[in-house]
C-alpha cells in the first residue's frame, strides 16, 4: 500500500503548496514581495536571447503568462516538495503535529528566504502547516473506526495488493474499514485548499480594497491648461470608443521586463550620474522637481508590438529638462555615450547627445507617476522607441566604450527612432446614420512629426487625404485622422502617412523583430 500512500501525500503536498502560493499573495499582492517574484526574475534573466524574442514574436503578450505560469510552477513545487517531506515525517513518528511544524515552518524559511520579508512570508506558511496538518491521517486507517474490509479485485487499487493477508478468500485484498473515510478526508481537503486558492486569486480586493486613486503631481498646475490644449487639436469622432488626443492613465499600454514592478518611494529615490564624470552627482526627488518645470506631450509606441497593434498611447508628462544636469556632471568618456538603469534591472545606451534632450517625468496626465509607468521618476527619450524609455530611473552611467543594452543584447535595435505608422483600430470603423462609414485613427512619427495621412478604399488604386488633427508645437506627439467614405460592398482599406520630413511611410512588410514593424494597415469594411 506504499504507493497509494505516496500518492496520497503528493497530492496532500502539491495543494499545500499551491495554497502556499496563494497565502502569499493574498498577504502582499502582486508585489516585490509575493514569493513568486524573485523566481519570475529569476526565469527572466535566465532566459536566452533568441527565446525571449522567438516568445515576444510568436506568443506576443502571452509570452508573460508563460513564464510567470513557469514561476509559479516552480513555488509550488518548491513548497510541495517541504510538505512531502513534512507528510513522510509525521508517518514515521506517529504525530500530526509533525507534519504541520515541518511544513509550516520550512515554507516560511524558504519564503522568508526568497522575498528578504520574514513577516510576509507567514502568508504562505500558515495555509500550507493547515492543509498538511488537517490532511495527515495513519497510514490507511482511521483511528476512529477498527475492523476490516474485504475488497475485490475490481474495487481496490492494485497497488494495494500487498495487504492481502493469508487466508483471506482468494481474489479479495484486505483494506482498512476506515479507507474510504480517508480518501473522502483527503479529496476534501484538496478541495478545501484549491477552494482557498480561488479565493485568494479573486477575492483579494475585497479584504484590502482597491488601488487607491493617484495623487496629483508635483508642480502638476499647469497640466491641466497643457490637457486643455491636446483636447482643443483634436478631431470629432462618431465613435464613443476611440482615445481622444490623450489617453486614460489607466488605459496607456505598459510593457515591462518583468511582471512585478519595484516599489520606489519618492523620500527614497535619487538619480545618480557616475562613470566617465568631471564629478559625480546624486539628485534627490525633492532637487528634482525644484528644477524648471515642462508638460510636455509625449506619445510612446512599443518596438514588439504588431504593424496595427494597440501599444501606441499619447500622454502629457509633468518633469524637468535633462541636459542641464548632464552638464552639470561634464560628460568626459570617449564614445559619448551613457547607460541608463532602472530599479527593476533594466538597461539601455544612448548617445550623450540624444540623451541630453531627454526627459525627467514625474507625473503623467497632471498625476503623480503610477507604479507601472515608474513611479516616481521615468525617462522620455523623444521619437525613440517605448522601450528606451527607463522607468524608476536610478543611475546614468557615463561610458568610455559602447555597451549593448538589455534588448540589444537579445536581438532587438536598442536605441533606434520609431518608425511612421497610421494605424486603424476596430473602434475606429463607425457606420453611420445615413449608410456612410467613418474611418479614424491616429498616426505617429516620433519627432519627425506626421504631415499628411491617406486613405485608400479600393486596396491601394487610388488615395484620398485624410482630415488632420492639429498639429502641437511638442514635435514627439500623434495626430489623429478621419475620413468617411459611402461603401457599395466590400471594400479594402489601406491606410499610410508621411511624416514631416515629407517622406512616405515605408510599404515594405516586416515583422516587429528587430527594429519595429513596417507596412500599410489594411482592413476588410463593408
Amino acid at each position: 500500500m506504499r504507493n497509494g500512500i505516496n500518492r496520497r501525500d503528493a497530492l496532500l503536498a502539491g495543494a499545500a503548496g499551491a495554497a502556499a502560493v496563494a497565502g502569499s499573495y493574498l498577504a502582499t499582492g502582486w508585489t516585490p514581495s509575493f514569493v513568486v517574484r524573485p523566481v519570475d526574475q529569476t526565469i527572466v534573466n535566465l532566459t536566452p536571447g533568441p527565446v525571449v524574442t522567438f516568445a515576444i514574436a510568436t506568443f506576443g503578450d502571452a509570452g508573460h503568462l508563460i513564464h510567470i505560469a513557469m514561476a509559479v510552477a516552480t513555488v509550488v513545487g518548491l513548497f510541495g516538495a517541504v510538505a512531502f517531506a513534512g507528510l513522510r515525517l509525521a508517518a514515521r513518528t506517529d504525530r500530526r503535529a509533525t507534519a504541520a511544524a515541518v511544513a509550516g515552518g520550512g515554507t516560511w524559511l524558504l519564503a522568508a528566504a526568497l522575498t528578504g520579508v520574514s513577516v510576509g512570508a507567514l502568508g504562505a506558511a500558515l495555509p500550507a502547516a493547515a492543509v498538511t496538518g488537517i490532511g495527515w491521517l495513519p497510514a490507511w486507517a482511521d483511528r476512529s473506526s477498527g475492523g476490516y474490509a474485504s475488497l475485490s479485485p475490481s474495487e481496490s487499487d492494485p497497488d494495494d495488493a500487498d495487504v492481502a493477508e493469508e487466508g483471506s478468500p482468494e481474489g479479495a485484498s484486505r483494506l482498512p474499514a476506515g479507507f474510504d473515510a480517508v480518501r473522502r478526508r483527503t479529496l476534501g481537503v484538496v478541495a478545501g485548499a484549491l477552494g482557498f486558492v480561488v479565493a485568494a486569486a479573486g477575492g483579494r480586493r475585497l479584504f484590502v480594497g482597491g488601488d487607491d486613486p493617484l495623487a496629483d503631481a508635483p508642480r502638476s498646475e499647469g497640466a491641466a491648461a497643457r490637457l486643455q490644449e491636446l483636447d482643443a487639436a483634436g478631431l470629432a469622432f462618431e465613435s464613443d470608443d476611440l482615445h481622444d488626443m490623450v489617453s486614460p492613465i489607466g488605459e496607456f499600454y505598459n510593457v515591462d521586463i518583468a511582471e512585478f514592478d519595484p516599489e520606489v518611494t519618492a523620500a527614497e529615490w535619487s538619480l545618480t550620474f557616475t562613470g566617465e564624470t568631471e564629478t559625480d552627482r546624486t539628485v534627490t526627488f525633492d532637487e528634482l522637481i525644484d528644477r524648471p518645470v515642462e508638460h510636455r506631450a509625449v506619445t510612446l509606441r512599443c518596438v514588439g508590438e504588431d504593424l496595427n497593434g494597440r501599444k501606441l498611447d499619447n500622454a502629457v508628462w509633468t518633469g524637468t529638462p535633462i541636459r542641464p544636469l548632464l552638464e552639470s556632471v561634464d560628460p568626459q568618456g570617449e564614445c559619448d555615450c551613457a547607460m541608463l538603469r532602472g530599479e527593476d534591472g533594466y538597461y539601455v545606451q544612448f548617445p550623450v547627445d540624444v540623451l541630453a534632450e531627454g526627459f525627467l517625468a514625474w507625473g503623467m496626465n497632471g498625476k503623480e507617476l503610477p507604479s507601472g509607468h515608474g513611479h516616481p521618476v521615468r525617462v522620455l527619450i523623444p521619437g525613440h522607441w517605448g522601450e528606451t524609455n527607463v522607468k524608476w530611473l536610478s543611475e546614468i552611467e557615463l561610458l568610455s566604450v559602447e555597451d549593448d543594452g538589455y534588448w540589444e543584447e537579445r536581438g532587438w535595435e536598442g536605441t533606434g527612432e520609431v518608425k511612421t505608422v497610421a494605424k486603424l483600430w476596430d473602434e475606429g470603423i463607425t457606420e453611420l446614420g445615413d449608410g456612410r462609414v467613418e474611418l479614424a485613427g491616429h498616426a505617429y512619427a516620433g519627432t519627425r512629426g506626421i504631415e499628411r495621412v491617406e486613405v485608400s478604399t479600393d486596396g491601394g488604386d487610388s488615395w484620398t487625404d485624410a482630415a488632420l488633427s492639429d498639429a502641437l508645437p511638442d514635435g514627439d506627439v500623434w495626430r489623429q485622422w478621419r475620413h468617411v467614405f459611402e461603401p457599395d460592398g466590400e471594400h479594402e482599406v489601406v491606410v499610410r502617412a508621411t511624416d514631416g520630413t515629407g517622406t512616405l511611410q515605408s510599404g515594405e512588410e516586416s515583422g516587429s523583430v528587430p527594429s519595429g514593424a513596417s507596412g500599410w494597415v489594411r482592413r476588410t469594411v463593408g
